[in-house]
């Protein structure tokens, strides 16, 4: 869109019927009828059954049959709960604030996102004056009757005329690309299917724009088919997608992902080259000012994470990691690619540099330090300018636009904080509030620390502790602890309104900064990866006994949380140390580690996992693995599992497997649950009123397993 980062993958993981008759402990939780098939594969000479492998056929009327009766007995549960009303409510009430977008300006005009508070999309606006009242240029919300339609990306002609726009359905990561006319609010007749994992970008002409896409999948495997072969395309205003320009592929390379976007001056397009969800990755270009030009291969060894933020001319500026694991700016000619030749701009800190945009002729980089935003200037010559005032510790969004733009538009979040927009003019160094949310509640009453607590093998990690202003340490204090470690993904301060309520109602709140994920850089990653993996669960593990052993809860009293990779950490904990807490919630998680690949875009997640095809990394995935380190006999803590039938992402037989497995391996009265949302993905677009009543569900649940009587509910 208007950012000038290129956006690679991201990504970027039991017999009989339970009828809660009462929510007071049975001596035995009866579940659906999960039928044994004899399912044995052979991993390098080890023997692994599989007995719920047909749950991964999710087109069968078995599987269908299978979520129906556990969705049965899971809301059956729920609605028993007296506090579950009273907590809707209360996320209703939160939740209906007006939220805003970071705007950014483009052709004479400047666009944006608002929702109204509890609108199920965000809508799109377009101004001419930032004084003036604004219009609305597309609203997602009336595409579907049910709010499961979203915007999933758009990009503006530099014209400010037409608008290119995704649309993804249900939840799903594929997207329909179409074309808006900015001037009348409506469409021209452009329609662009089965693209996925891509943005779009505009020409300097605006006569068309390129983007990357699959070819159109077999009948039966829209939702868990394997994802190989991207293809970068442009499309010309009013053709056909029949009629569209293959710009570049690789028919050697199944793996390899494109992302192509033309540089503001109009005459280059980069074309980043990814490998799944590896941050290495290559650059290409192509001169668009000579069409019949090659694509040329600036960058071409994986060797490092580069990161195009702008050119002049044939001088190219990149953020990297190469010999720079934090990050630093560098310049190379084109003219002179040879690294002999290559300059260093800004050098490498001693925080983590994430992002980098050339505004006002000035570089402004974001950085991490210990795991929370701090912005700086620096001149085009690596010269420091100035510090960007934040509000406090949290995190920053934006600062979006072009190299001659003298404003720009950032937006800072925290725990207790709700996304905040402001005006920053790049010429004064000030800000000024642009639209600053109101809620119903008085964020002033809660508190944000950070902690340092040694892992198993002594490495410091961070983690952040929200509560109560004044609450005293005491092991009967309910708490949630969250974390992810993965990916390179930084997990920073941000609000959320399930979590405001949590606080609420007397809860603490923290958040664990694992290895594997990007707060330190790529050796930080690096140390949470294949066959380190197990130190990512070990940080958690002790993240949750430094919690217990400090008073801030007990382990009867500790929830644990994590989605997608996250889903995968919850599990693989809560497997190791069934005794360490006292609820689990997986979301859409990573549970089978040993096929993972075999689906849509698994095999992306083999640069941070490994492959069970590989000796040495099966041993590894399968002595974590969650779904096959689930026993007999061990009591598991109340476990509420939550994923899709539209995630095609994580696809939900992760999730399906995991259920019945740990249902029949159960030994105490503690449930295990799952709750499978119907026209729902792995999370993006998710509609406000799914999110309100699954936040409600998983917040009663915790109220009801941890045993505590909520503080607040109003």
């Amino acid at each position: 869109m208007h950012s000038k980062c290129l956006r690679r993958f991201t990504l970027l993981l039991s017999f009989a019927l339970f009828t809660p008759a009462t929510v007071s402990r049975a001596a035995e939780n009866r579940y659906p009828a999960t039928e044994h098939i004899g399912q044995t594969d052979n991993y390098h000479g080890t023997s692994v059954a599989d007995p719920f492998r047909w749950l991964e056929d999710d087109n069968s009327s078995q599987t269908k049959a299978w979520v129906e009766a556990q969705n049965k007995v899971t809301f059956g549960y729920l609605d028993q709960i007296p506090e579950r009303k009273a907590i809707r409510e209360r996320l209703t009430k939160l939740w209906n604030f007006e939220r805003y977008g970071i705007p950014f300006k483009e052709g004479g005009r400047y666009f944006f996102t608002k929702n109204d508070g509890l609108q199920n999309q965000s809508v799109l606006y377009t101004t001419a004056s930032l004084s003036e009242s604004p219009r609305i240029l597309l609203d997602p919300n009336k595409l579907t009757t049910d709010g499961t339609a979203a915007l999933s990306g758009y990009a503006i002609s530099e014209d400010g005329n037409f608008m290119a726009y995704g649309v993804a359905s249900a939840g799903s990561d594929w997207q329909e690309w179409k074309v808006r006319d900015v001037r009348t609010a409506e469409d021209v007749k452009d329609h662009i299917k089965w693209v996925k994992f891509s943005s779009a970008s505009w020409t300097k002409d605006g006569k068309g724009f390129f983007y990357s896409r699959y070819d159109e999948p077999k009948p039966g495997q829209t939702l868990k088919g394997v994802n190989y072969f991207q293809k970068l395309y442009f499309h010309r205003l009013g053709s056909p997608q029949s009629d569209d320009t293959l710009i570049y592929d690789r028919p050697d390379q199944k793996e390899w992902g494109f992302g192509g976007f033309v540089t503001d001056d109009g005459r280059f397009l980069i074309i980043s080259v990814s490998q799944g969800t590896d941050t290495r990755n290559r650059v290409f270009y192509k001169d668009l000012q000579k069409p019949a030009s090659k694509v040329v291969e600036l960058l071409n060894q994986f060797d490092a994470d580069y990161s195009f933020i702008d050119n002049d001319g044939p001088l190219f500026w990149f953020r990297t990691d190469l010999d720079a694991p934090r990050g630093r700016v560098i310049a190379i000619d084109i003219t002179k690619p040879e690294r002999a030749d290559w300059t260093e701009i800004i050098p490498q800190t001693a925080e983590t540099l994430r992002g980098v945009n050339l505004l006002n002729d000035q570089f402004v980089l974001t950085y991490l330090k210990d795991a929370y935003s701090v912005v700086k200037v620096f001149s085009r010559n690596g010269k420091f300018i100035r510090d960007v005032d934040l509000p406090g510790i949290g995190t920053v969004g934006g600062f979006g636009g072009k190299r001659k733009d003298t404003e720009t538009f950032y937006s800072f979040t925290s725990f207790t904080t709700p996304g905040t927009i402001y005006r920053y003019d790049l010429r004064t160094g000030q800000s000024t509030v642009f639209r600053q949310p109101k809620l119903d509640c008085d964020p002033s009453q809660y508190e944000t620390t950070q902690v340092f607590y040694p892992s198993k093998d002594g490495t410091k990690v961070p983690m952040f502790i929200t509560r109560k202003r004044g609450l005293k340490n005491d092991p009967g204090n309910p708490a949630l602890l969250y974390g992810y470690g993965g990916f390179n993904i930084s997990i920073t301060p941000g609000f959320s309104v399930t979590k405001l309520v949590w606080l609420e109602m007397g809860g603490t709140y923290a958040v664990a900064n694992l290895r594997g994920g990007g707060e330190y850089g790529e050796d930080w990653h690096r140390a949470g990866m294949k066959l380190q993996k197990q130190n990512v669960f070990d940080d958690f593990i002790s993240a949750a006994e430094y919690v217990v052993a400090s008073n801030y809860t007990s382990s009867p009293k500790l929830a644990i949380e994590g989605r997608s990779n996250g889903g995968l950490l919850v599990g693989a904990c809560m497997t190791q140390r069934p005794d360490l807490f006292g609820v689990a919630l997986p979301g859409v998680g990573v549970m089978d580690m040993l096929r993972f690949h075999k689906f849509t875009i698994g095999w992306a997640w083999t640069s941070d996992y490994g492959s069970a095809d590989d000796p040495d990394q099966f041993k590894a995935l399968y002595a974590y693995s969650p779904l096959h380190n689930l026993k007999p006999g061990v009591k598991y803590p109340s476990t509420f599992i939550t994923t899709a039938d539209h995630d095609d992402r994580v696809v939900p037989a992760h999730s399906f497997k995991f259920a019945a497995r740990l249902q029949e391996c159960q030994s105490a009265a503690n449930p295990a649950l799952i709750r499978i949302e119907t026209k729902a993905g792995h999370g993006a677009g998710k509609p406000t009123a799914k999110m309100i009543e699954e936040s409600a569900d998983e917040l009663s649940f915790l109220v009801h397993e941890l045993k505590f009587k909520p503080e607040r509910l109003e």
